[in-house]
């Protein structure tokens, strides 16, 4: 019976994944085998020697030590592109509040007072200084073609709008899925230089920090509307805010709100929600249930930050799998001391993320606790499984 400890509410649509005959599921647990978190920070967390796997049932994993957990030799799952929906319809959404001062005229009906007579001459008087602009016919830049920011590019389109993509690493499923009329961009400031929406779908890297910053906004077109729902530090807020005084910048709309900027006039903050949506958690739960539950039943490997995907369909009567440093001969060492005991390999598979090399091998026979010990002892060997 496989343990799984759940440091957050996890959707149950997930936890229905893992049938009650084999794991044992709880917030409250000794010696997991595995944990499951969405938001919880495990950067204090004292991690159980017991632990094989952790799943984050969300995109990013800014709140796992992944550094630790690869030395301890486990993977950190994680669920891309399940909340990619939830994030495309709120950075359209974003569009349309900046573009529109939707925000701004709900507030200024707010403040309004007297009966309905008074109220209609204040909407009437008032409403001009709310006047804005369509999206048919403006360009958005998409900055991080992934499974958002392709969803995204597309619905533009689809709204009329011209749209200029940038990102060097895209997929190839990802150009698939690209529509055929996303004008690629020389680079990040040939993109800024012609967008007059720009939107982020990066991670926050020493490459991505501060990416709008004084120096770019100079050189962007007047009334650009800036959407950041990518990630906290993407974007300079002081920097923003000065254009914004100036109206250089006609809205800057955020899903990271702070001090600097959630009481500012041209400015839409809200609550982090891009992925808080039902369907959002329930499609990360179940990715991320599913890739934890093949993993512990059969050491193979889907959308991991530190370890390579892979697959191996199961052939022999035992199959070992072993997470090493990625160092030369440790295929060799493997294969020597199964052959000492003469134990057959009948299919295998060896694959490295980095720093870190990964190995499935089926064998003919069983695996005793002697020969796993054994390999345990190779030098840059990280953890060791027999299943």
């Amino acid at each position: 019976m496989y343990k799984i400890q759940t440091l957050n509410n996890i959707s149950v649509k997930g936890l229905d994944r893992l049938p009650r005959e084999r794991y044992e599921v709880a917030s409250e647990i000794a010696h997991p085998d595995a944990v499951l978190l969405r938001s919880y920070n495990m950067h204090d967390m004292a991690i159980p020697e017991t632990l094989m796997a952790v799943g984050r049932a969300g995109a990013g994993v800014n709140n796992v030590p992944v550094g630790a957990m690869t030395e301890r030799g486990i993977p950190v799952f994680n669920a891309p592109g399940a909340n990619a929906n939830a994030v495309k319809e709120l950075v359209i959404a974003g569009m349309l509040l900046g573009c529109r001062n939707i925000c701004q005229g709900w507030d200024y009906v707010q403040h309004l007072e007297g009966q309905d007579e008074a109220l209609s001459r204040q909407v009437e008087s008032g409403k001009k200084q709310f006047a804005g602009f369509e999206l048919p016919g403006r360009t958005l830049g998409v900055i991080g073609l992934g499974s958002i920011g392709v969803k995204v590019a597309n619905t533009a389109r689809a709204l009329g709008m011209k749209v200029i993509g940038f990102d060097p690493q895209i997929t190839v499923d990802r150009a698939w899925q690209l529509s055929a009329d996303v004008e690629g961009a020389a680079s990040i400031d040939d993109l800024l230089a012609r967008s007059e929406f720009v939107t982020f779908h990066v991670p926050l890297t020493d490459a991505t920090e501060h990416m709008i910053n004084r120096e770019r906004l100079r050189h962007m077109p007047e009334n650009v509307v800036i959407l950041n729902f990518a990630r906290e530090g993407i974007v300079d807020e002081e920097a923003v805010c000065e254009a914004l005084d100036e109206s250089r910048v006609y809205a800057y709309v955020t899903d990271f709100p702070s001090n600097r900027v959630k009481g500012h006039p041209r400015v839409v903050a809200l609550p982090h929600i891009g992925a808080s949506t039902q369907e959002a958690q329930e499609n990360c739960a179940v990715m991320v249930a599913d890739q934890v539950r093949e993993y512990l039943e059969d050491g193979n490997v889907t959308n991991s930050v530190n370890f390579p995907d892979v697959h191996l369909p199961r052939k022999g009567r035992a199959r070992l799998a072993v997470v090493n440093r990625n160092v030369p001969d440790m295929l060799g060492q493997i294969s020597h001391d199964l052959g000492k005991v003469g134990v057959n390999i009948v299919h295998m598979i060896n694959e490295s993320e980095e720093e870190v090399a990964y190995t499935l091998v089926d064998c003919d026979s069983d695996i005793d606790a002697e020969t796993r010990a054994a390999i345990e002892d190779i030098s840059g060997v990280l953890r060791v499984r027999v299943i």
